[in-house]
């Protein structure tokens, strides 16, 4: 049970990445404007550190889909989430399409959840036992 629970606490940084809104959301200035001032980093919010900063937190939440993917679902949520952070920037920076960068952040979501999605125990075969009595 504590094992399965460390492992849901990793996708959050992929889930808090995903939610990111895009840069013209002006609902979303103020909220991001009182967070990042209260802890000392309201210089953050600027477009000159958006870039840099989205690809950090990227880094973070395939990163963590990363660590250990052989004990877990192997990597496909790894290769899954990586494509879906490559579409995040693209679709966000370059293409600047909200359809393409909300399709992506979709995608690292349902990696993230695929990664924690816990695995089935091994149920040993009493067939095979009873043979070899």
């Amino acid at each position: 049970m504590n094992r399965t629970w460390k492992q849901s606490l990793m996708t959050i940084p992929g889930v808090g990445v995903s939610l990111l809104p895009k840069l013209a959301c002006p609902f979303c200035w103020p909220a991001y404007a009182g967070l990042l001032s209260s802890v000392g980093l309201g210089f953050l919010i600027s477009a000159r550190y958006l870039l840099p900063v989205t690809a950090a937190f990227l880094v973070i939440a395939v990163g963590a889909l990363a660590f250990r993917a052989n004990r877990r679902h192997g990597y496909g949520p790894f290769a899954l989430g990586l494509f879906a952070a490559a579409g995040v920037l693209v679709g966000k920076f370059w293409w600047e399409s909200n359809p393409a960068m909300y399709g992506a952040v979709a995608v690292l979501v349902i990696a993230s959840l695929w990664n924690a999605w816990p695995q089935r125990a091994a149920v040993p075969d009493c067939r095979a036992e009873k043979s070899l009595n």
